[in-house]
């Protein structure tokens, strides 16, 4: 029996530890350690702090952790992220169908009650649910396998003008944010067309149906699209996002 699966049995590692897998998760590039640095600023705790809970779950044998070189997922590890998001990506839906909550407001609440849950009532949510692939913000809900789909997409801002899209994933979690692209009409399945891209890191405008919004390039750069193909070409080849 594997350290990851005692410490399961005994109630888990805890929520300061899977909010840790969980942000490894997240900042992983390319396969690459995670900083320490880089760590701290997600999850807004201090180095010290990541490095203990490194040694610590290190030890549990969830990460490895090699001073100067960053911090990585065992496949322990990983397992348990990706069941720690699918609690996440799950309870976002379901606040959102079934309570009444706007796609704004779900994310600070699933951070709150995915450490909660039982695995019996997040695979009676998943049933309630139909067995969604994605949550209100287009992000891929993971299997009850540990597997989650990768999405082929465009960002907005790297399209050019004349572009025809559909908005399929929003990264941004800020409730500000959220909030403010509700108002402009850009969430998931939306349809959009690129006007223009302004030079030098300029604004993005779009047309919404019968409304132009000007993005600026950073909030553009945050919305996943799938993209009609570009004049001259029909092969349906889209970008990784």
């Amino acid at each position: 029996m594997s350290a990851a699966t005692r410490a399961s049995e005994r109630g888990g590692p805890g929520e300061a530890a899977e909010d840790f897998l969980k942000g490894v998760y997240a900042l992983r590039h390319s396969g690459r350690p995670v900083s320490t640095s880089e760590l701290a600023a997600h999850l807004k705790i201090s180095d010290a702090a990541v490095t203990k809970m490194a040694r610590r779950l290190d030890g549990l044998g969830l990460v490895r952790h090699t001073p100067y070189r960053g911090i990585s997922l065992t496949p322990e590890g990983e397992r348990l992220a990706l069941e720690v998001l699918r609690h996440h990506r799950l309870l976002e839906l379901f606040l959102a169908e079934y309570l009444g909550y706007d796609w704004a407001g779900v994310h600070a609440e699933a951070e709150r009650l995915e450490h909660a849950v039982s695995p019996d009532f997040v695979e009676r949510v998943d049933r309630a649910l139909g067995h969604p692939a994605a949550d209100p913000h287009g992000d891929p809900i993971p299997t009850a396998a540990g597997e989650l789909p990768e999405l082929r997409l465009d960002r907005l801002s790297d399209l050019a003008a004349g572009r025809v899209a559909t908005v399929r994933r929003v990264l941004a979690q800020e409730e500000p944010v959220l909030r403010y692209l509700a108002e402009l009409g850009l969430v998931p399945g939306a349809s959009l067309r690129v006007l223009e891209v302004a030079p030098l890191g300029g604004p993005i405008t779009v047309r919404l149906g019968d409304a132009r919004r000007a993005l600026v390039r950073d909030l553009a750069a945050a919305i996943l699209v799938r993209a009609d193909a570009p004049p001259g070409r029909d092969d349906g080849h889209q970008t990784p996002g």
